[in-house]
């Protein structure tokens, strides 16, 4: 053995720890929002709660996923967080195919509209600020004490003391809407924070399909500096009532989106979503679904399509609390360059929830050698007797015996590598509720692909 090959190896470097949250808050910002009339003492109040909970709270909680929180790419330090928006709203057409829309474009109310027959019904749109003018008891149940956010998440607390714009969609015991009422949100100005929350109420009965889109607001400028949209979709769906709900994420590479989804569903009730992550330079994500009521049910879909240096990171807590409950989550996501994911998810099932049926499966598709995925599915089990409480998970490259049978049958690579990866993503595609929003997120995935990260994915693999 020479002398050479007895020298200790050198000591690897330390694992870089995520740097602190880098935008500017403080209590002082909570005298300076000012979305609803008069500031009245009780929401001064909650968000003076929300606020001492932000700052005593970890940036994970939990800690099976501590070590996978990462915001290294978030710079906004020089963003300011909004404190007033416009109420002045223009009059606004609804389209032939949906039944209200509601816009917000960085902030400031654009319009809001309802078909005849949502009118007819009874249904409301509108904004927080707005129906504060109208029914001020209606808005106080809905945000006093913050029942509907999770206590346990830094970043919820954080959204719930400076929010500064809100939406309301009430929907009446018995209304069954039959096309979807779109609430289309715009960001990306540069060093601005937008804090928001969307109440959706659908009673016992009724009947609804959502569309949510979050698109570029054409403020943002590549080389300029990030912007911070967060916020909430705060939902209860009442006995035997039924809500299908897709949103799609398509904001600028320079926004860092921070999403919080919690939803209570009631006895026999149903609740569908569909989640596309495509845009933003950070994701985070979490989806907080309360299987209350006995025979209610939720199916969850999300589908990720990152690159260059993209970072997801997805979050899940699905709670089985009546009997006979259903739950059935599907996430997929494919990577190129060097962006990375993490899906993380777990199903509790409580003491009471017998007869819990729930499976969740998370799936990664790796088309760069620099690319991260992490799926880390979990069960917590207090009741033996389930119908069935299962996950699986998988990550990897393109399966090279299919590229080979494609490229066999006469189709050049890069298109063999095109086909797969959107066959891969298409079982998640094909369960979005809204056939318009199946097809306008397929297009944006062949589009993402052609607009050449499809080129960087075809070097790679």
């Amino acid at each position: 053995m020479t002398v050479a090959s007895r020298r200790p190896k050198p000591a690897r470097p330390a694992r870089q720890a995520p740097t602190d949250f880098t935008l500017p808050v403080s209590r002082a910002a909570i005298d300076a929002v000012t979305p609803i009339d008069g500031d009245p003492d009780w929401l001064r109040t909650d968000r003076q709660a929300a606020f001492d909970a932000f700052e005593a709270l970890p940036a994970e909680s939990n800690l099976l996923y501590t070590t996978y929180f990462d915001f290294r790419n978030v710079q906004l330090a020089g963003a300011r967080v909004t404190t007033s928006v416009a109420s002045a709203p223009a009059a606004i057409e609804v389209p032939s195919e949906t039944d209200g829309l509601i816009v917000i474009d960085e902030g400031d109310l654009v319009g809001a509209a309802l078909s005849a027959e949502a009118m007819a019904g009874g249904v409301t749109l509108t904004t927080i600020a707005g129906l504060s003018r109208q029914d001020p008891d209606r808005v106080r149940g809905l945000i006093d004490g913050g029942t509907t956010l999770p206590m346990d998440d830094r970043f919820a607390q954080l959204t719930r003391a400076l929010w500064a714009q809100g939406i309301v969609l009430d929907i009446p015991a018995g209304v069954r809407l039959l096309r979807p009422i779109v609430i289309r949100w715009t960001a990306g100005a540069v060093d601005r924070a937008l804090l928001s929350r969307t109440f959706i109420s659908l009673g016992d009965g009724a009947s609804a399909t959502v569309l949510e889109e979050l698109i570029d607001s054409g403020l943002s400028k590549p080389d300029g500096g990030q912007s911070l949209l967060a916020g909430t979709l705060e939902i209860q769906v009442g006995r035997d009532a039924s809500l299908a709900l897709t949103s799609l994420q398509e904001l600028p590479s320079t926004t860092v989106a921070i999403q919080h989804r919690n939803a209570v569903i009631g006895e026999g009730a149903t609740l569908h979503w569909a989640l596309a992550q495509l845009g933003s330079r950070l994701v985070r994500s979490r989806v907080d679904n309360r299987l209350e009521g006995d025979r209610s049910s939720v199916e969850q879909v999300e589908i990720v399509f990152g690159g260059d240096d993209q970072l997801f990171d997805l979050t899940s807590y699905t709670h089985h609390v009546g009997r006979d409950t259903t739950g059935n989550l599907l996430s997929k996501g494919a990577l190129l360059d060097r962006a990375k994911s993490f899906m993380k998810g777990m199903i509790v099932i409580e003491r009471s929830a017998v007869g819990t049926d729930s499976f969740l499966g998370e799936f990664g598709m790796n088309l760069s050698k620099a690319t991260r995925s992490v799926a880390i599915p979990s069960l917590e089990i207090d009741q033996p007797d389930c119908r069935r409480a299962m996950h699986a998970s998988s990550v990897g490259p393109i399966d090279e015996a299919q590229l080979f049978y494609l490229e066999s049958r006469g189709i050049a690579p890069d298109e063999a590598r095109k086909f797969i990866v959107l066959g891969f993503l298409e079982p998640v595609v094909a369960r979005v509720p809204v056939a318009e929003a199946q097809d306008r997120l397929r297009e944006m995935l062949e589009a993402r692909w052609d607009a050449g990260i499809g080129a960087a994915g075809g070097a790679a693999a």
